[in-house]
């Protein structure tokens, strides 16, 4: 069987396990719990199928290993494993529908959907198994090290993030109200949501290899990535639509820091934060 044909019998086994686990438990962050692993299993079983012999592949299961590693490790430290970890965002959305409708939103999107952009983002992947002939060179080069430092702001962005909340949870602990009341410093105050950008970016770089490999740009296996980028948008709007609603003073920070992609702050825009 071609790389392919085990990867879609991953994808099936992935979905079902995903679906009957979350009717089991009523939660339904199950995707969100696999989502670091999965594509590391997509990854190797396209290495693997060539042998582990094809500097590319390898390479870039390498870099995918890596990105699942810091994920993982991110996800655990917040309890996203733990019983009762789903979240939030599916718990609002569940108190705003009709049963029987979210139960149609968990299947199709929650984990269906999920899952088909889960395999869609490694399948640059399949470019580079039916590319081999292509040798591993400078472009090849140039990608690892932009993926390794979307990687490095990535894991910055959640640590800065982590450092925050663990300053916050101390200060309500501590009876005082703490302000700021959301991050708003180091990358954050460039990007309301750094660590959106760099996840999105690794895996534009993954089909960047593809299209190396190709010696082409035009690869349909773009899917991924440009699918992954519109569920980040749709996930940042919602979030963001959240959040506002407990701090007013959000839109202040919206009115002068970049959306997703770094950028210097916008003139003109409140200074602070009420």
């Amino acid at each position: 069987m071609n790389p392919l044909g085990w990867c879609l019998i991953v994808f099936g086994v992935s979905c079902l396990i995903v679906w009957v686990t979350s009717l089991i438990t009523n939660e339904h962050s199950w995707v969100d719990r696999i989502w670091s692993v999965i594509p590391l299993v997509y990854a190797w079983i396209f290495a693997g199928s060539a042998g582990l012999a094809d500097a590319r592949l390898d390479v870039v299961a390498a870099l995918i290993t890596l990105w699942g590693i810091r994920l993982t490790f991110n996800f655990a430290r917040k309890g996203g494993y733990k019983r009762g970890g789903e979240d939030y965002r599916w718990q609002i959305l569940r108190s705003r529908m009709p049963g029987w409708q979210f139960q149609v939103f968990n299947f199709f999107f929650i984990t269906v959907y999920q899952n088909i952009i889960l395999l869609l983002i490694t399948l640059p992947m399949l470019t580079m198994y039916n590319n081999q002939q292509r040798g591993f060179g400078l472009l090849d080069v140039i990608a690892t090290l932009v993926f390794l430092a979307f990687l490095v702001g990535e894991t910055t962005a959640d640590q800065q993030q982590w450092n925050f909340h663990a300053w916050k949870n101390a200060e309500v602990a501590a009876g005082r109200e703490p302000n700021p009341r959301f991050l708003q410093t180091g990358l954050f105050s460039v990007s309301r949501h750094p660590n959106f950008f760099f996840e999105q970016a690794q895996w534009w770089v993954v089909f960047f290899f593809g299209a190396i490999a190709a010696g082409s740009v035009l690869q349909w296996t773009v899917l991924g990535a440009v699918l992954l980028s519109v569920l980040f948008i749709g996930s940042t709007v919602f979030t963001e639509s959240i959040t506002k609603s407990k701090y007013p003073e959000y839109e202040l920070y919206q009115a002068r820091t970049s959306a997703l992609i770094p950028w210097f702050p916008r003139r003109g825009a409140a200074a602070r934060t009420a």
